[in-house]
């Protein structure tokens, strides 16, 4: 492959990863505006409330899954700058950047890495807010259990096809 190639797919595949990000910010403080100490939770027995230590464990994971969604948005949004600055240099290629494609991969796998950090923590603060929520999985309480099964099977699914998706089309 030439150092001069086809950007414009590069960039349309940073602004998805962006934008999906967005979303999963909206996500994190969706979650962290859900939760309040003292909470009880709808299973109704005191026994299945969660404590402080799951608030607090809810909070971590949530800045955590944060800061790798701005990891991931933030290395996007430089490489897209890099490429559209490249672009304004020569008018006549709209489409084609003379960019290092060695930093392009590495930039565009390390997003993908912060994508997918971001979303374990996030699946996991999910899970500690189905616990406040539902009640803990330890009290064994049916809803919380099944809606925690069904997080960490889908959400896992998905980064599966995900990760092997941007593995193959980093080796190819």
């Amino acid at each position: 492959m030439s150092s001069s190639s086809t950007t414009s797919v590069h960039v349309t595949a940073l602004d998805g990863l962006v934008n999906v990000n967005s979303l999963f910010t909206i996500a994190v403080f969706v979650g962290l505006s859900l939760t309040t100490p003292g909470q009880r939770s709808l299973e109704g027995k005191t026994a299945c409330d969660a404590g402080i230590d799951v608030a607090k464990k809810l909070l971590v994971f949530e800045v955590v899954s944060f800061s790798f969604f701005l990891f991931s948005s933030l290395v996007a949004q430089g490489l897209k700058l890099a490429i559209n600055l490249l672009n304004s240099k020569d008018v006549d290629e709209a489409f084609r950047a003379h960019i290092n494609l060695k930093v392009l991969r590495f930039g565009m796998m390390g997003s993908a890495f912060g994508s997918v950090m971001g979303c374990v923590f996030l699946m996991l603060s999910m899970v500690d807010v189905i616990q406040i929520r539902l009640g803990m999985l330890s009290c064994g309480s049916k809803s919380a259990v099944h809606s925690v099964v069904a997080l960490v099977v889908l959400v896992s699914t998905a980064l599966l096809v995900y990760i092997s998706t941007a593995v193959y089309a980093f080796l190819h």
